[in-house]
C-alpha cells in the first residue's frame, strides 16, 4: 500500500541534528543525524553486528557509533571501526537512503536508489519564498494515510467538524468541480458573495460579503497542498484577480509510517503581512487546533475500520477528490508491483 520510488517528508529541518533521529517510513526503520559540515544521512536504524537499533547509539563527528559493542560506520554504511575485529572495516555493512533537504523539509527516498533524482522533490516554493511566510508543525497520527488523503480532498467536512473556525455551511452549498490525470487530482470551489468564516474575516480585516476559493491539489506520493483564501465580492477573484484579496497555501504531506499510522507534516504559507511574525505564530497556533479536531475523527474513523474489516467505505459524490487520488495511487502501487514480480519462463 505504500509507493517505493518516491520522496517523503520526513522531519522539519531544524528537527535533525548532529544526534541520532530515529523515524520509521513506509514500515522501514531508519536513523537520521547530521554530519559536521551538515550534510544529512539516512542508514538502515540496525546495527548489522546484535541488530540493536543504531538510534540508541551516539554520533561520532561524521560517524555513528552502535551503543552496544561499539561498532561505527559512515554515513553511507561502511564500517569504519569494530573493537577486535579489524577485519570488517571498509565493508558496507548496512543500507544507507538518498536523503535531501528542500523547502524546510528533510526528504527521504526508500526506494531504488539510482532513481532518486532531486528535482523530483515536491515543489513547495512558498516554503522557503521571502515573498511568503511559513510556519507549521507535525502530527504522529493513528490511521491510514489514505484517510488524510481523504480528508483533505473533501472539504465539506469543515462545516461540521470545523465550524467555529473556517467552517460555514457555503461549503456544502456550493458546486465543485473534479479533474485528474496520470498523477495529481484536482477538486475547486469558489463560495461567491458570502460571509467570510472567523478566521479570514479577521484576516482580511472585514466582514463585508466575499469571494472565497478551495482549490485542493493532490500529487504523489501522498501530497495536498490546497490554495485557498477571499477576496472582496466581485473584485475579480474568479476570474483571476486576487488583488484585492488574500491567498494561502496548505501544506499536507503525509508520510506513511505503519499501514495504521502516519506523519503528518502541516503548515501554511500566506502572501499577506509576511513580516509580521506574530501573525505567523497565531495562524500556526490556530491551524494546529484546526487539525488536532481532524485528528479525533479521523483516529476514531480508523478504530472503526479496524473493528469491521468486512467493511468497505462508502463513497458519495463529495468523494470525488479522494476517490481520484485513490486510484492513481492505486494504479501506481499496481504497477510498481509488477515490475517487482519476477518474472515467470514462458513454457512451450
Amino acid at each position: 500500500m505504500f509507493l517505493q520510488n518516491c520522496w517523503y517528508a520526513v522531519a522539519w529541518d531544524y528537527e535533525i541534528r548532529q544526534a541520532p533521529f530515529a523515524r520509521t517510513i513506509c514500515n522501514e526503520e531508519i536513523v537520521f543525524y547530521r554530519k559536521p559540515d551538515r550534510g544529512l544521512v539516512a542508514l538502515e536504524d540496525c546495527c548489522p553486528h546484535r541488530l540493536l537499533p543504531l538510534s540508541s547509539g551516539r554520533v561520532d563527528g561524521a560517524h555513528i557509533v552502535c551503543g552496544y559493542h561499539g561498532l561505527t560506520l559512515d554515513g553511507n554504511g561502511t564500517c569504519i571501526a569494530m573493537p577486535h575485529q579489524e577485519n570488517v572495516c571498509g565493508k558496507k555493512l548496512a543500507k544507507s537512503y538518498p536523503v535531501a533537504e528542500r523547502h524546510r523539509f528533510v526528504w527521504v527516498w526508500i526506494g531504488d536508489p539510482a532513481l532518486a533524482d532531486t528535482n523530483s522533490i515536491p515543489d513547495l516554493h512558498w516554503c522557503s519564498n521571502p515573498d511568503w511566510a511559513h510556519d507549521g508543525g507535525s502530527y504522529h497520527v493513528a490511521c491510514d494515510y489514505r484517510l488524510l488523503i481523504d480528508n483533505l480532498m473533501d472539504l465539506t467536512h469543515e462545516t461540521y467538524v470545523h465550524p467555529t473556525s473556517i467552517g460555514q455551511v457555503e461549503i456544502t452549498e456550493s458546486p465543485m468541480q473534479t479533474t485528474s490525470d496520470d498523477n495529481t487530482a484536482t477538486v475547486t470551489r469558489w463560495m461567491r458573495n458570502i460571509k467570510p468564516p472567523p478566521f479570514w474575516a479577521a484576516n482580511l480585516k472585514s466582514n463585508a460579503a466575499c469571494d472565497r476559493w478551495q482549490i485542493c491539489n493532490f500529487s504523489l506520493p501522498a501530497n495536498v497542498l490546497i490554495d485557498v483564501g477571499v477576496a472582496l465580492a466581485g473584485t475579480g477573484a474568479p476570474d483571476g484577480d486576487r488583488s484585492q484579496g488574500i491567498t494561502g497555501i496548505v501544506i499536507d504531506l503525509m508520510t506513511p509510517e505503519t499501514e495504521t499510522t502516519t506523519w503528518y507534516h502541516w503548515g501554511m504559507a500566506r502572501n499577506f503581512e509576511t513580516d509580521n511574525q506574530a501573525l505567523t505564530v497565531q495562524i500556526r497556533d490556530a491551524q494546529a487546533a484546526v487539525f488536532a479536531e481532524d485528528i479525533a475523527v479521523l483516529e476514531a474513523q480508523q478504530r472503526s475500520i479496524s473493528a469491521r474489516p468486512e467493511r468497505n467505505l462508502c463513497n458519495f459524490k463529495i468523494d470525488k477528490g479522494g476517490v481520484a487520488a485513490r486510484r492513481i495511487l492505486e494504479k501506481h502501487i499496481a504497477a510498481a508491483n509488477r515490475q517487482d514480480k519476477p518474472k515467470v519462463p514462458t513454457v512451450l
